[in-house]
Parts: structure tokens; sequence; C-alpha cells
């Protein structure tokens, strides 16, 4: 695992580089595969996420997206990342690393979307063992958090073969989908993965 700059013409912030994947903030640039990977896998993302915006999909959207992503990362509050593919440089899913906490509390929470012809290949596997790099070596945060649903069992396997445990259960936790939902809630800590090398690294690399 490493960081790297990544040579875009309208890139920022900081990539992240695992063995077949890596994670690099979203640029203006992205906007027709994303879009089309989401518009794609539309059924599939559908139970696992927040209702759509009427125009979520559109360039106006992206835009704006983009902008509060950039706002986000220059005030440390969250940290935005799109997945690619190494050898071809496909886009995958995305990740992010939200609700950044500092002081007395140190953490920050983890969510991700994958599309669906990109699903169980263990790609999302890669990037969130990236990103709790990030959250430990990097941003130097003290615990991770991540919440699913009970009857997300791919999400389950993944959050609980990188390391995290189940701390608890919230009622109507969420609202996805359109209805309030039930979650399970998980964490991860930098003690519980101390001496591993997925939490260690090299410089980080930020583009200019």
């Amino acid at each position: 695992m490493g960081f790297f700059s990544h040579g875009t013409s309208d890139g920022w912030g900081p990539v992240l580089k695992g063995e077949r994947i890596y994670l690099r903030p979203p640029t203006g640039s992205d906007y027709p595969a994303w879009a089309r990977l989401r518009a794609e896998s539309r059924a599939f993302l559908t139970p696992w996420e927040p209702t759509w915006p009427a125009d979520d999909l559109t360039r106006l959207a992206f835009r704006r997206r983009l902008r509060r992503y950039q706002r986000d990362m220059r005030e440390d509050d969250g940290y935005a990342f799109f997945l690619f593919r190494n050898s071809d440089h496909v886009l995958l899913g995305g990740l992010t690393l939200a609700h950044v906490r500092r002081g007395v509390t140190q953490s920050c929470s983890v969510g991700y979307w994958m599309g669906e012809a990109h699903a169980g290949c263990g790609y999302m596997t890669e990037a969130v063992r990236l990103a709790v790099s990030f959250v430990f070596a990097t941003l130097h945060l003290h615990r991770l958090e991540a919440a699913c649903l009970p009857t997300n069992t791919a999400s389950i396997r993944l959050l609980e073969k990188v390391g995290f445990r189940r701390e608890g259960y919230a009622r109507s936790y969420l609202c996805i989908n359109g209805f309030w939902q039930d979650h399970l809630l998980y964490g991860l800590v930098a003690g519980d993965l101390r001496g591993e090398k997925s939490v260690t690294g090299p410089k980080l690399v930020v583009q200019a």
C-alpha cells in the first residue's frame, strides 16, 4: 500500500494506491463515468442508500457534490474518494470518510458504494483497508465507525473481514430508500490493528 500523486489536470487531494485499485478524490472529468455507473447500478444500490434526488445524476448536481467534497477536505470535515482499477483506470465505486471529529473524540465514519458490475470481486475490501490506513497513519484519528443494514450481509462480511467489531444496534438510525431503518453499528480503533502493516504507510503525497 502507498500514497502517490495522480496526474489529472484538475487533481487535488490525497491519492491512496493498493495492489489492484487506487482511491483518489473525484474531479470534474469523472462525471460521465460516474453518471453511467450510478445509472447502470441504480436498482442494485437503491435498497442501501438514501433516496436519490430527482436531479442526482445531472452534471449540475455533480458539480455541487464536488464543491462540497472539496470544502469538506479543506476544513478537515471529510474525505471523499472514487475507486479505480489500477490496470485500466475504470471507475468501480466510491468511498467517503465523513464526520471527522477532533478534540477528545478523534474519529470519523466510513461509507462506500460499488457499481453492480464490479461487486463481489474484493475491490471494496481493499479500498476499506486503504482507508483504514489513511485514517490511522495519516489523519492520526483514533476511531473509525461504520453502520449497515442488518440485511446487508455483504457489507457485514466486509467490515468484519477488515477488523471492525460489532458494537451495537441502533433503531431507526438512518433514512434509507425512503424509510427509517435499523442499523448495525461497527467500530475500529487504532489499537485493534496495532502492529499490522495495514495501519502503517509511507509519506503521504498531496496533489497540487
